[in-house]
């Protein structure tokens, strides 16, 4: 058993990176949603505005 722990460690580390890659990609998929709906949102706004204006 002398290569257990070496590999172990290569494991570890591969799911380490793992987790850190998907909350990498968690987050920019909900900030691209987050800008989606901001900018649906200031769209609404401006037509809502120039409806009034009118």
């Amino acid at each position: 058993m002398a290569y257990g722990r070496p590999v172990l460690r290569i494991v570890l580390l591969l799911l380490a990176l793992w987790l850190a890659l998907v909350v990498v990609g968690w987050v920019v998929k909900g900030l691209f949603w987050l800008a989606v709906v901001g900018l649906l949102v200031i769209a609404g706004t401006a037509l809502v505005g120039s409806a009034r204006r009118r």
